[in-house]
């Protein structure tokens, strides 16, 4: 057992954990403040990230006064977020309600995808040693797990999260979307779509199946309701067929078959489907018709160049190329990114193109920066959107692994000190 694990196991981490299984959603703010007030934290609010990852929404009780939004970008609680720690702020003002206490912001993390935060007034008197914010970070951590549990039994957790109008394909894509992050003892991988309110045909899946990690990423043709439903059902033949243990090349035949079945010859979705083998680094994977990945290795970016083969849906039916697979060996703190070609083709005002080389610039940047892969991601999201005025003109997918050597070479815990302030 971990230090300090019997001290968190007790009062209101231990009710909280009792009372978990017969909340109902909308309950959670609540219950879980009434909880943390018995630590001596009081007033905890939460917020939720919405879906496009620039703002963080307060997630109220029924009936409570509003709260404004805040920015991931530029505020004390977007920094919890983006960076995954405790911040400290030490309010010197003497004035409003937070005056005479140190406000405690946590990120809310549910396997390392990021919810949102968790914020909680800790008065003077209360001392803020590592048993403490220990016990704080557990309160954190059973409320991500509490909502990520809760979301699918209620719409409340879900209208929090969106501060626009969802589009019918988009309320389908999320519906099927795994979590944005995974992180295990030596992988992490994560993911973004967007346009977040309007994706349609991009998607990714993935799964960690001992020492394996798989992952796919899917391009439907068309940007309607039409092409979401050709990747539902893309990625429904590829968990279908994961999960009977075939390998990638027969994955490849049954999702062609499957699509070509249903939809008929003119429909289509370009693929990238892969597998990792944790204890080696050992990459395999096959190209169906999207850009060759990029490997990022010590600042520098590498082409991963593969044979082509057919999009999924056309292969049985119009014949050509068999398909073949590629591999390559990861060296820990390798970066492999998987993305879309409305990634790389974006055009700006100016038709100018987001193009391969500033894509593998600003990763190469980004992930010099020490900034974890979910951030790397939402960064890169951001700038695709950036480019094109926040108007895409196709979606747009990134999907990253990032292997850190065999599972013996790895650690579990990164705690890092928290990030202290005065206001």
């Amino acid at each position: 057992m971990a230090p300090g694990a019997p001290a968190l196991w007790g009062g209101s981490l231990a009710s909280l954990a009792l009372v978990s299984s017969r909340l109902h959603p909308n309950d959670i703010p609540a219950v879980v403040a009434e909880e943390a007030a018995h630590l001596g934290a009081g007033g905890l609010l939460i917020y939720l990230s919405d879906l496009e990852q620039r703002l963080l929404v307060p997630f109220q009780p029924p009936g409570a006064e509003p709260l404004e939004p805040l920015s991931i970008d530029g505020t004390v609680a977007g920094r919890a977020y983006r960076s995954q720690r405790r911040v400290l702020l030490e309010s010197t003002d003497g004035a409003g309600p937070r005056a005479a206490c140190t406000t405690v912001w946590l990120p809310l993390l549910d396997s390392s995808a990021r919810i949102g935060v968790i914020s909680v007034c800790v008065d003077a008197g209360v001392e803020l040693d590592e048993t403490f914010l220990r016990q704080l970070d557990a309160i954190s951590s059973l409320t991500a797990e509490i909502i990520a549990n809760k979301a699918d039994y209620g719409d409340v957790i879900a209208r929090t999260r969106r501060t626009q109008e969802v589009s019918l394909a988009a309320e389908m894509r999320w519906s099927m979307l795994p979590p944005l992050t995974f992180t295990g003892r030596n992988l992490t991988i994560s993911g973004v779509v967007e346009p977040a309110y309007e994706i349609a045909g991009d998607t990714f899946d993935y799964a960690v199946n001992s020492d394996s990690a798989h992952v796919a990423i899917i391009d439907a043709v068309g940007h309607s309701l039409e092409a979401a439903r050709i990747a539902n059902l893309a990625v429904v033949a590829y968990r279908h067929s994961r999960r009977r243990d075939l390998g990638l090349l027969e994955t490849y035949r049954t999702m062609d078959r499957t699509l070509a079945v249903e939809f008929g010859q003119d429909k289509f979705a370009t693929a990238q489907l892969a597998t990792l083998t944790l204890a080696t680094g050992e990459l395999c994977w096959l190209n169906a018709g999207h850009p060759a990945p990029m490997l990022i290795r010590n600042g520098h970016q590498i082409d991963l160049v593969s044979e082509i083969c057919l999009p999924i849906g056309l292969a049985s039916v119009h014949g050509g190329l068999e398909p073949h697979l590629a591999e390559t060996c990861l060296e820990p703190g390798d970066l492999v990114l998987f993305f879309t070609d409305g990634v790389s083709e974006a055009r700006s005002i100016d038709d100018e193109e987001f193009g391969r080389d500033r894509l593998g610039d600003l990763i190469v940047r980004v992930a010099g920066a020490d900034q974890d892969p979910p951030e790397t991601m939402r960064l890169l999201g951001h700038a695709v959107l950036a480019h094109q005025l926040g108007v895409l003109q196709d979606d747009a997918t990134l999907l990253v692994l990032a292997w850190d050597g065999p599972p013996a070479s790895a650690k579990l815990d990164n705690e890092q000190a928290p990030v202290r302030l005065r206001s």
